[in-house]
C-alpha cells in the first residue's frame, strides 16, 4: 500500500503531505486568516504556532506511529488545502475521523467533497477501516455541504466538543460505515445515488 500515490478523480486529488509543502500550506494559512479562523482548532491552553514546518513534521511523525494519515488537496496540480485523517483506532472499532481546510481562491469547485470522498475510499479498502466520522460546527454551512453532498448520516450533536476559535465549540457529527457504500462513496454521489438527506439535522438539535 503506498500511500505517496495521488488518488485522483478529474482535475482534484489528494496525495500525503510532504515537508515541501510547508510553504505554501504557510501561505495559504496566513492569506486566508480571516477566512479559515473561525473553524481552526484552537487550544485551552494558549497559542498554538502556524508553522507550517513543524505542522508538517509532526504530521508525518504521526502518520509514522499509525495514528493518522495526513493529505493534502490539489486542483491541477496546485495544492488547494489540506485534509487529514486522524484518530485512527484499529481494533473492534477500526475508526476515524476527517478534517480538513480549503483556501478561499479554491472554494466552489467541488474539491473538498471530492478529496473527501477519496479520502473515505481509501480508509475503507486499503486501511480498512470500518466508520468514518466528521465534526463540522453548526455555523458552518460550507462545510455541512459537503456531508449533505456525499450522503453522510447524521448521528447527533456534540456538546462543547473541539477548541475552536478560541473556546469550546458544540458540533454535529456525521458518519458512515463500510457496509453503507459497498462500491463506494465516490461513485454514489458522482451517480446520483447519495441520500439526500442523510445528513439532516432534527429541529431539536437546531436549535441547541
Amino acid at each position: 500500500m503506498d500511500l505517496s500515490v495521488p488518488r485522483e478523480h478529474g482535475p482534484i486529488g489528494i496525495r500525503l503531505i510532504r515537508q515541501r509543502d510547508a510553504r505554501v500550506l504557510q501561505d495559504h494559512l496566513m492569506s486566508n486568516r480571516a477566512w479559515l479562523a473561525p473553524w481552526e482548532a484552537t487550544s485551552p491552553d494558549g497559542p498554538v504556532s502556524l508553522d507550517m514546518r513543524v505542522g508538517v513534521r509532526r504530521l508525518l511523525q504521526q502518520y509514522r506511529d499509525g495514528g493518522g494519515v495526513p493529505f493534502v488537496m490539489e486542483y491541477e496540480g496546485n495544492v488547494a488545502g489540506q485534509l487529514n485523517v486522524w484518530g485512527i483506532a484499529r481494533g473492534s472499532l477500526a475508526s476515524a475521523t476527517i478534517g480538513y481546510w480549503v483556501a478561499k481562491e479554491f472554494a466552489g469547485r467541488d474539491i473538498t467533497p471530492t478529496s473527501v470522498a477519496l479520502a473515505t475510499d481509501l480508509c475503507f479498502t486499503e486501511l480498512r477501516l470500518h466508520r468514518m466520522e466528521i465534526c463540522i460546527r453548526p455555523e458552518n454551512a460550507a462545510s455541512l455541504r459537503v456531508v449533505q453532498k456525499l450522503g453522510f448520516r447524521y448521528e447527533g450533536l456534540r456538546r462543547r466538543y473541539i477548541h475552536i476559535d478560541g473556546d469550546w465549540r458544540d458540533h454535529y457529527a456525521f458518519a458512515l460505515v463500510r457496509e453503507e457504500v459497498p462500491h463506494g462513496v465516490l461513485a454514489r454521489w458522482v451517480s446520483g445515488q447519495a441520500p439526500r438527506h442523510a445528513a439532516d439535522v432534527p429541529e431539536a438539535d437546531r436549535r441547541g
